[in-house]
């Protein structure tokens, strides 16, 4: 099995928003890689994170490299769903 923590993840962001520079500089802290993406610049990701937060603009979302998506998570939540 390949090591996941290896794996990029997406951040979906915006330039105002605190808990997403939290969440980068937790990343970023742990040592795992993530792109990210400004929803209020790229109308893709924006319909992505309302499709997956019920329609919700929800930031930051994290796409993991499954393809699912987490709406707020805690850096602990990312580091446990890059192990299992």
């Amino acid at each position: 099995m390949v090591n996941s923590l290896m794996d990029p993840i997406t951040v979906y962001t915006t330039t105002w928003c605190g808990s997403c520079k939290r969440l980068k500089s937790q990343l970023q802290r742990e040592g795992i890689p993530f792109t990210e993406v400004d929803v209020e610049k790229n109308d893709e990701a924006a319909t992505f994170v309302l499709t997956a937060n019920n329609g919700a603009l929800l930031v930051p979302t994290v796409k993991m490299p499954d393809g699912s998506a987490l709406g707020n998570p805690a850096v602990s939540v990312i580091k446990a769903r890059l192990a299992a």
